[in-house]
């Protein structure tokens, strides 16, 4: 077993659930826990039928979130966590890494890459997805956003963790694959929207921001952060090679960015007429 608890954040994943932990296995982590806001599907009997650990997470709309509410009150006992969302599969490259590296290494996180499934096709092209989502116990916490329920998104979005000491990077790939429809997808990113478009104008760069981080909120804030995306994710990071595919991706991106630029824009003119 390796020394490393896989914390699972859910609510109702009793589509992807199954897979996510079959993917995990019996004998790799120490520890698996998966932290549940209230789920009206099987995911907490899934969950306990694969060994797993259920947390139960109400979330009273301000800080903290789910993934730090589990590290401040149910701190794991192994050396190492790794975030995992349901809908994120770890494979046995992905595995053989964390065996070769964790025990020795003396870098206190890692930026892990992913592949993207969209419309059951493994996309080729498109804008990379990396997450720093494996650190160890204790090196710190994702970032504080002391937020007024700006959404019902009672975990962390794109929150990224803040770390003290050197972070590497895991070559190897988890598999980002939703098992849940189109229809899901679009109604969580209207969410992400709405989430977004409140932190870019309540919150200020901070010093732990990524270069990505302050170049995305840079751009989000005119209109053509859409057709930016669109142009930088299907010509330049070659999103045409996955055809059709690619180009409803890209296009239901670039949408996503849109929605941000508008929600900001209403905010702000609802902000004007209460003043």
């Amino acid at each position: 077993m390796l020394d490393i608890t896989i914390a699972i954040p859910v609510r109702n994943e009793a589509k992807n659930l199954p897979a996510c932990l079959a993917a995990i296995g019996s004998d790799f982590a120490a520890q698996i826990v998966v932290i549940d806001s209230g789920s009206i599907d099987e995911t907490a009997a899934i969950a306990r039928q694969h060994g797993a650990t259920v947390l139960d997470f109400t979330w009273d709309g301000h800080f903290p979130k789910k993934r730090n509410w589990f590290l401040r009150n149910h701190r794991p006992v192994t050396r190492w966590v790794l975030f995992l969302d349901a809908d994120e599969f770890i494979t046995p490259e992905f595995k053989d890494d964390l065996r070769r590296i964790l025990p020795t290494t003396s870098l206190v996180g890692y930026w892990i890459p992913y592949t993207i499934y969209f419309l059951g096709k493994k996309l080729k092209g498109g804008y990379p997805l990396h997450k720093l989502a494996l650190f160890r116990v204790g090196a710190g916490e994702y970032e504080r956003i002391d937020e007024a329920k700006w959404s019902q998104l009672d975990m962390e979005v794109h929150e990224h963790p803040v770390l003290e000491g050197t972070i590497g990077t895991i070559h190897s790939r988890i598999d980002h694959r939703d098992f849940r429809d189109l229809s899901h997808y679009i109604a969580k990113h209207n969410d992400y929207s709405s989430w977004e478009a409140h932190r870019v104008i309540q919150t200020k760069p901070q010093p732990s921001w990524t270069w990505k981080q302050r170049l995305k909120y840079r751009v989000v804030r005119s209109p053509l952060a859409g057709p930016v995306y669109f142009v930088g994710s299907y010509f330049f990071m070659g999103g045409f090679r996955d055809g059709a595919t690619g180009l409803a991706f890209a296009l239901i991106k670039a949408g996503y960015f849109t929605q941000v630029y508008c929600k900001m824009r209403e905010l702000r003119q609802l902000a004007d007429q209460n003043e």
